[in-house]
This record gives C-alpha cells, structure tokens and sequence, in this order.
C-alpha cells in the first residue's frame, strides 16, 4: 500500500535562518516555525496554543530563497515531509526528533506577508517549488487576494452549492 507524507504549515519564524555549507558545496538551511491556534476554553476565556517546528531545507533553490529573504518575524507558507531523526545523546540514551524537510524537488517555500512582517524586501508574495518553478501569486487560502487580483471587483459568489 502507498502512502503520503506531505505536511503544509503556515508560520512565524522564531529567530533568524542558520545556514550550514557542506563540503560537496550543498547546504541546509535550518529555521524554527512557530505556528498558532487560538481558541476559547470551557469558561470562555481566550486561549492560545503555539507548536514549535524544526524545518530543514535541502533544496538549493529553496534554501538561497529562505537564506536571503527569511529573517526572525517573517511569515512563511512551506510545503514539506516529516521525518524521523534518532540519536545519542550525551548521557548515551537513545533519542529521536521529528522535522519538517523540504528537498531537492519535493517543497514548496512561499513568503507570506511581504516587508511589513520580516519578509525582506519583496512587495508582493512569491511561492517558491521545489521543482525550480517560480510563481508571483499565492495558492488560493481563504481571505487572501491573489496578486493581481482588483480586490475592489468581487468574484461571482452566487453559485448554486449542493451542502
């Protein structure tokens, strides 16, 4: 039987990209994504839950993206696989980490927000594959215009929905 491991994450990143260069002249770019749920306890108070993600790209094109652009605060949209990584830790006791990874030709990096929330100096959102395909505007997510798109004008709504 086939399976998926496909893994979508839109955060913030915790402190800025740490970039590591291999011997081969490959590197991997490693960075913290914080993402959020916010919600209302049994007593109606607001709550808020974040998880904390290791993402570790290995994807050149991705990487030079993600080194250049992405600082401490920048929003990011990734595409990615988790996966397993065991090791021993000082005291000899046998240890395992999950991270995300993006790799040569399977991820997606997308910079979300442009300047006002860390994004570097793009103006516009640009989505990044790990195929070496560039595009300007976003996948569609609910409540997001694409670019390009005249938000002044409203899409046709008024389709019949079958639920």
């Amino acid at each position: 039987m086939a399976g998926i491991n496909k893994v979508i994450l839109l955060g913030r990143l915790g402190k800025d990209p740490e970039v590591r260069n291999f011997q081969n002249g490959g590197k991997v770019v490693k960075f913290g994504l914080a993402t959020s749920e916010r919600y209302k306890d049994r007593e109606g108070n607001q709550q808020e839950r974040t998880e904390w993600h290791d993402v570790e790209i290995y994807n050149d094109r991705l990487g030079d993206v993600a080194e250049k652009y992405l600082k401490k605060g920048s929003e990011v949209y990734i595409e990615g696989q988790i996966e397993t990584q065991s090791f021993t830790d000082k005291d000899g006791n046998e240890r395992k980490t999950k991270r995300i990874v993006l790799r040569q030709f399977r991820g997606e990096l997308q910079l979300v927000g442009g300047r006002a929330s860390g994004g570097g100096d793009m103006g516009e959102e640009r989505s990044y594959s790990g195929g070496g395909g560039e595009r300007s505007s976003a996948p569609a997510r609910a409540g997001a215009p694409r670019a390009g798109w005249d938000s002044g004008k409203k899409p046709d709504m008024d389709d019949d929905i079958p639920f």
